[in-house]
């Protein structure tokens, strides 16, 4: 049989949790709610989640700081879910390593189809295959497998949460192809966006911090079109 995947439920408004609880059971899920930053790191070593749903508004540690706590020791995804709509907290989120956002209020349908989403470019970082080397790019002092979701730079693994690594894979599957964001969003997320573009700005510019221009190659970008990965013979 297998085994159902697993999320953490993080909001200090247990009657909210309960409700995401039921939607999430219902899909076949195992949940587990905490209603306080100072759980959320010992839930991980009791409960070991495949996601996390973190509300931002919580009571002594906020959602932002506990985002930084689980990126500096996981790299399972977390969608932040929060009341704030304004664009700064949507990126700053995005920027501290949530691989998505929801505003509250949002429909129960479309945070499980997000979740299932998260959940399936996840699992395929475990997924066995015959050939390891299916998915994977190289370049010089660069390469991307997108297999076992490794990045190797300059000799060393960078880690880096799961959009961000397919985003890279993507570009420099097709180098020298200019991608305009909304390719981007619909080839990454699976899905339309409620957010803006922004999205795919917040996740180049985390690309870009890991990952700096070579002599043979960059990630370029288009202004007023989108990105490319660039490579110069």
């Amino acid at each position: 049989m297998v085994s159902k995947q697993k999320i953490l439920i993080v909001d200090d408004d247990n009657n909210i949790a309960e409700l995401i609880s039921l939607y999430l059971t219902k899909e076949c899920f195992d949940t587990m709610i905490v209603n306080d930053g100072e759980s959320v790191m010992p839930a991980m070593e009791t409960f070991a989640p495949n996601l996390i749903l973190l509300d931002l508004m919580l009571p002594g540690i906020d959602g932002y700081q506990v985002c930084r706590e689980v990126r500096a020791q996981y790299s399972i995804p977390i969608i932040m879910l929060s009341a704030k709509g304004e664009v700064f907290d949507k990126v700053l989120g995005l920027e501290l390593g949530a691989d998505d956002y929801m505003e509250k209020p949002f429909d129960s349908k479309e945070l499980v189809a997000r979740a299932k989403a998260v959940l399936r470019r996840y699992k395929s970082s475990n997924a066995p295959t015959e050939n390891p080397n299916d998915k994977c790019v190289e370049y010089a002092d660069l390469t991307i497998n997108l297999t076992n979701y490794s990045v190797i730079y300059m000799g060393h693994t960078v880690e880096m949460p799961p959009k961000e690594l397919e985003l890279l894979y993507f570009l420099a599957s097709s180098p020298n192809h200019v991608f305009t964001r909304e390719q981007l969003l619909d080839q990454i997320w699976g899905y339309e966006y409620i957010g803006d573009t922004r999205t795919v700005d917040v996740h180049i510019k985390r690309l870009r911090e890991k990952i700096k221009d070579h002599a043979n190659w960059k990630i370029s970008t288009i202004w007023g079109i989108g990105y490319k990965f660039e490579v110069r013979n």
